[in-house]
């Protein structure tokens, strides 16, 4: 497969404005608090909470229950087909491995 390039550590602040001006493919963080708000803020509606190294696929919407907005019509289902998708990709990526 191809070699990925891999450079760091960085502070959260460069390597996120890396990502957002097309530098990076990718940014890890090591914590959740160190991704969180620039994530929101690059891409709300399409953030995607994901955990590794799991033996099944695990992803969830990147905001919280928003119970203030159930029933009211306002709420908006961008985030859960994002991570709806994501897990998709993943799920397919994971069975189109050799020996799977």
């Amino acid at each position: 497969g191809d070699a990925a390039r891999v450079s760091g550590p960085l502070v959260p602040d460069a390597a996120f404005r890396m990502a957002a001006d097309g530098g990076v493919d990718a940014v890890v963080a090591m914590y959740h608090d160190q991704a969180l708000i620039p994530v929101k803020l690059l891409d709300f509606e399409d953030a995607v909470n994901v955990t590794l190294g799991l033996p099944i696929v695990r992803t969830s919407p990147d905001h919280g229950t928003a119970y203030d907005l159930a029933g009211t019509g306002r709420a908006r289902p961008a985030s859960m087909a994002a991570a709806l998708r994501l897990a998709g990709e993943i799920r397919a990526a994971r069975a189109a491995r050799p020996g799977r």
